[in-house]
């Protein structure tokens, strides 16, 4: 049975444990749009490092600070299902090599289209980023609402989740450290 074919099944199955008629005429079509939206949900499985970067590293002198803000992303917590979303920022200095700005927003998206926690998430895109420029130093902010914390369990509404990586320069200069938050306005 092939995967989508696995989900649909499942997805029926679970209108029908939670009480639905999945054969009501809302709800015809609900595991196969489940299955679809499972498949783009967890596409960063299937994505591979190489072609997103697709060649869009070169070659720089520059040794000043890089900072992409404000990216947004979403992804979904491993421990209930449930999405995660918020912004991301990253900035890099660098240390011969640049790379295509819009590489770090599919980066970001690569990992986050995976289950997730969003610890991982940021130490897997500020290693990733060290791993492909070997940079004098890398940071990574994000912030997150969580639906795990809003619709469930305690259920607060306004909390944000901020999580960082800091390699390099970032983590060993408080001076550069300050000058990333001070660009994001944190």
């Amino acid at each position: 049975m092939k995967k989508n074919e696995k989900i649909k099944e499942l997805t029926f199955l679970l209108l029908k444990e939670i009480g639905e008629d999945p054969e009501r005429e809302g709800l015809l079509k609900t595991p196969s749009r489940v299955s679809k939206a499972w498949s783009f949900f967890s596409g960063g499985y299937k994505q591979n490092l190489n072609k997103i970067i697709n060649n869009a590293i070169f070659n720089e002198d520059g040794k000043d600070m890089v900072v992409v803000r404000d990216v947004e992303f979403f992804s979904l917590c491993e421990h209930h299902l449930l999405p995660f979303f918020g912004k991301a920022h990253i900035a890099y200095i660098p240390n011969g090599k640049v790379i295509g700005l819009s590489k770090i927003p599919r980066i970001i998206d690569m990992f986050a289209r995976r289950l997730q926690v969003q610890e991982r998430l940021t130490r897997q895109i500020a290693e990733t980023l060290k791993d492909v420029l070997d940079p004098i130093g890398v940071a990574v902010i994000m912030e997150g609402q969580h639906m795990c914390m809003q619709m469930r369990g305690v259920e607060k509404q306004n909390s944000l989740a901020t999580t960082s990586s800091m390699l390099g320069k970032f983590r060993e200069s408080d001076r550069t450290r300050s000058e990333f938050l001070s660009i994001i306005g944190l």
